[in-house]
């Protein structure tokens, strides 16, 4: 989302919108990832500070027990755009050795406590700069990174450089992770090419550009007119027209599934869902940040595997 990124306008239902402080994703967490030990030998715990529970499971993915991780958002109520700093959040993010960002406009509010903040010297990651995808002409860029897996690859690289910048003597284990979380990564990108190989072309609509990153790679064609994806983002009117076009595309079946944003719920998103509901097309429901008990690839490989399921429906 851009004007709205992520908001609660509706209680939220269904699989992975109940949002929890999982580990490494809600407030302080330390953890173990996966293939990590503790050691003896090892530097000082980095303290980490995200702006979504999203980068803070990877980031503690990469740091396993060398990590604090402060996840800033981790509830679709809080909108990045009005989020009010608390004194906490500052006080971590003065001590942050390495700080991740979404970017492209998606949670500006870190920006400005690194602005208020008299830390200086934390390494600042900024997904949508790392992702080196700009907007077509004419278009605006879909700031959604977390779900384009070759982004996320680069993410955990760079992740880890940051990390072992902080910590030298844990540096091989940062790689490792990272290592490991990119193999994992691998397996949701051959999900995706599963998906092209059996549906190339094949029609869906969104109810905002959330999941386009997923869609696109699985080689899959978005019907959404624009304007209507474009408001529903923007949290403004969508026009009578607009909304005709869209639901013309479940009453005609003209799209062979619906991907649902949870978290961005509205009359207008409402209507449309039963309409697809109505008309035998499966919803495949979506989230921006983490449900409770999962990590980013088991989120991500829950989104892949209800996509395929509703086209092979």
């Amino acid at each position: 989302m851009r004007a709205s990124s992520i908001r609660g306008r509706a209680s939220l239902t269904g699989m992975g919108v109940v949002l929890a402080l999982v580990c490494g994703c809600g407030n302080t967490t330390n953890g173990v990832a996966p293939g990590s030990s503790r050691s003896g030998a090892s530097s000082p715990v980095v303290p980490v500070v995200a702006s979504t529970n999203v980068y803070g499971n990877i980031a503690r993915q990469i740091g396993g027990d060398r990590v604090k991780v402060v996840s800033i958002i981790s509830d679709p109520a809080q909108d990045p755009h009005s989020y009010e700093a608390s004194t906490q959040n500052r006080l971590e993010l003065s001590k942050a050795k390495v700080v991740i960002e979404n970017g492209g406009g998606y949670d500006d509010f870190i920006g400005r406590m690194l602005d208020g903040s008299k830390n200086s010297s934390p390494t600042v990651i900024d997904a949508v700069q790392v992702s080196g995808k700009a907007a077509k002409e004419g278009t605006d860029l879909n700031e959604h990174v977390w779900y384009d897996f070759p982004t996320m690859r680069k993410l955990a690289d760079r992740i880890a450089a940051a990390l072992a910048k902080a910590a030298p003597a844990d540096a091989d284990t940062f790689r490792q992770h990272a290592k490991t979380f990119k193999e994992r990564l691998t397996t949701l990108e051959n999900k995706e090419q599963q998906i092209r190989a059996a549906h190339s072309g094949a029609p869906v609509a969104v109810t905002e550009p959330v999941p386009l990153y997923l869609t696109e790679a699985s080689g899959l064609r978005n019907k959404t007119p624009a304007d209507f994806s474009q408001a529903v983002e923007e949290g403004s009117d969508v026009s009578p027209r607009s909304l005709r076009q869209t639901l013309a595309l479940y009453t005609g079946n003209h799209v062979q599934a619906l991907i649902y944003n949870q978290q961005t719920s509205s009359p207008e998103t409402e209507q449309v869902k039963k309409a697809a509901e109505e008309h035998g097309i499966p919803v495949v429901p979506v989230t921006e940040t983490l449900p409770p008990g999962e990590d980013y690839i088991g989120w991500m490989k829950a989104n892949v595997a209800a996509l395929k399921h509703a086209l092979d429906t």
